[in-house]
């Protein structure tokens, strides 16, 4: 039987994974205690439970909590059946049958990126990256959006936690090389990819913005360089941009 007691304990749990997710920076034992008010011993043996099963974890200096993979795979879960629904899908939908190619929605995830939704043309050549495919950041379109978006702290710990994989002939694994490129697209606002992550392939990206003007997801055009190459790729931006408006505001909306 639940009790008014264990109600309230449950309510600062889910409000404790709240802070922890929206946090600009992660929180600290102490701001926990704060921010959920309750007693430091009840906080930590809460959020060490959290860690247990895998919805928060420590952040490398061990003095801070970032949410775990847990949490990670239940958000990307939601979000992926969100954008599987009307209208967000009918929005990419609309969209490939407009420009005449394959659109996609992607989210990060820690290192990654998580392909939530796609919609493909009639083309008979395709470039298949099925929903819930994962791919690098330093040399897709979308990923290096996310990079070029994201605060000067975690672009550096990204190249920090690990080497820049060479996938083609034409991905970037130069640090100050790619620190370039993001400045531009950061200027731009319009990821790309010239056949950095696979070999015949082109790509540009747009950002979806939350509510707090942050990028939260992207939206992206992919194809063959035949039928699809960068410059045709880029001049697709505006149409990207209003699908990806329409996704902003259906998520107001909703």
């Amino acid at each position: 039987m639940t009790t008014p007691t264990s109600t309230a304990v449950s309510e600062r749990v889910l409000l404790m994974l709240e802070i922890i997710a929206k946090a600009e920076e992660p929180p600290t034992l102490n701001e926990l205690v704060s921010l959920v008010e309750l007693p430091k011993a009840t906080t930590h043996r809460l959020v060490t439970r959290l860690e247990k099963l895998g919805f928060a974890q420590r952040t490398m200096d061990g003095r801070r909590y970032e949410i775990g993979y847990r949490l990670t795979s239940l958000a990307l879960g939601a979000m992926r059946h969100s954008f599987q629904q009307a209208p967000r899908r009918a929005i990419l939908a609309s969209l490939v049958r407009e420009i005449g190619e394959t659109c996609n929605i992607t989210v990060l995830d820690a290192t990654e990126l998580v392909y939530l939704d796609r919609v493909e043309s009639d083309w008979p050549l395709q470039i298949r990256l099925n929903t819930g495919s994962r791919v690098p950041l330093h040399c897709t379109a979308s990923g290096k959006l996310f990079l070029s978006l994201a605060p000067a702290a975690l672009r550096k710990a990204f190249f920090a936690a690990q080497p820049l994989a060479r996938h083609t002939p034409r991905t970037i694994v130069d640090r100050a090389a790619l620190e370039s490129e993001l400045n531009r697209i950061r200027k731009t606002r319009i990821g790309t990819d010239d056949e950095e992550f696979i070999e015949g392939m082109s790509a540009a990206a747009v950002p979806v913005m939350d509510a707090r003007g942050k990028i939260c997801a992207t939206v992206a055009v992919h194809g063959p360089t035949t039928r699809l190459p960068l410059k045709r790729a880029i001049a697709l931006a505006p149409a990207l941009l209003k699908a990806a408006k329409a996704i902003e505001n259906s998520f107001r909306e909703s």
